[in-house]
């Protein structure tokens, strides 16, 4: 049994990298901005561009993956551009608090969710040089079918992300009907491979899975304290993902969201005006509800948002709640 776990893992890294060797990369890169030396991401992208041609590569875009996971819309949109790129590959790189490097490489899922787990590509190092050689290693010994590769890193343009992140889908007010349909909860691990990308942001990757199961627990009890006291409609826990469609024919029409990410970039992206912020890019957690059947986003009048989610849930159920 051990042999044919080795003999699988080894077969998905070998179709990774050949689908790498043959076919457009796309770069995500989420930086710690505490780790010592600083290197931003772009600075990173200087870095590792040299090391992903020498493996074969041909990556033709970089990103920060904080704003391409900032939003569904947006990541629709940035989907829709690989799409048209023909993009078969996207690249993770992660540079933790602590200085390490971690590589990856998965096919593009041709969707929002831009990756899924599964076959993957992936290299670790305690420093910078040692994750240009673990890159540039990527193709030994085999022959890269990728021509005419770009020799500078490029940051293109995402066609229609400006309309993506003006936020004219969120609703700046409560929504109706509250006490007529119930609120899905949705707990970790709910969205399905739609939050599957989130997991490589430098300060969510590589935590233990007992850790992982901890914070679980941890926020099931947490929401059902929350809303058993501040919440006196329907509620339901949704431990599965399921459609809109199962949804709404289960009595749920609204969802409780949660988005993570610098606060000046969420205000941003919900069309909230930037202003008295004292940290534009602290790690904030904004709750909204969304209305299945239009897909409304109502994320209350007052900007509630804060590091801590249990501040942030309350301030948010006090504003939608009569």
């Amino acid at each position: 049994m051990i042999l044919a776990f080795f003999s699988l893992q080894s077969y998905g890294q070998s179709t990774t990298v050949d689908q790498f060797l043959n076919g457009k990369s796309v770069v995500l890169i989420s930086a710690s901005g505490t780790a010592d030396p600083a290197l931003s991401w772009k600075g990173l992208a200087e870095e590792v561009h040299p090391a992903l041609i020498r493996a074969g590569g041909d990556p033709i875009a970089y990103y920060e993956l904080e704003e391409v996971i900032l939003s569904d819309a947006i990541k629709n949109t940035y989907a829709a551009f690989f799409n048209q790129r023909l993009v078969k590959n996207i690249v993770l790189l992660i540079r933790k608090s602590n200085g390490d490097y971690y590589g990856h490489i998965f096919p593009f899922s041709g969707n929002a969710n831009i990756i899924s787990p599964g076959n993957s590509w992936s290299g670790t190092s305690s420093n910078l040089e040692g994750l240009k050689e673990e890159l540039a290693s990527i193709g030994t010994g085999k022959k890269s079918e990728n021509f005419l590769v770009i020799e500078v890193p490029e940051y293109p343009i995402v066609p229609g992300l400006e309309a993506s992140a003006a936020g004219s889908a969120y609703i700046p007010r409560a929504p109706l009907n509250l006490d007529a349909f119930k609120l899905g909860i949705l707990l970790t691990g709910a969205s399905g491979n739609e939050g599957f990308l989130t997991t490589f942001r430098h300060d969510i990757y590589g935590k233990p899975e007992a850790q992982v199961e901890a914070e679980q627990r941890a926020e099931r009890e947490g929401l059902e304290s929350i809303f058993s006291n501040n919440y006196p409609y329907q509620v339901e826990f949704l431990t599965s993902a399921k459609s809109n469609q199962e949804l709404i024919a289960e009595g749920i029409q609204f969802i409780l969201m949660k988005q993570e990410g610098r606060e000046a970039d969420l205000m941003q992206s919900m069309g909230v005006p930037v202003q008295d912020i004292e940290n534009p890019d602290r790690i904030v957690v904004k709750y909204y509800i969304r209305f299945l059947v239009r897909n409304e986003l109502y994320i209350g009048e007052t900007w509630d948002a804060d590091p801590d989610w249990n501040k942030a849930l309350r301030s948010f159920l006090r504003q939608i709640v009569p």
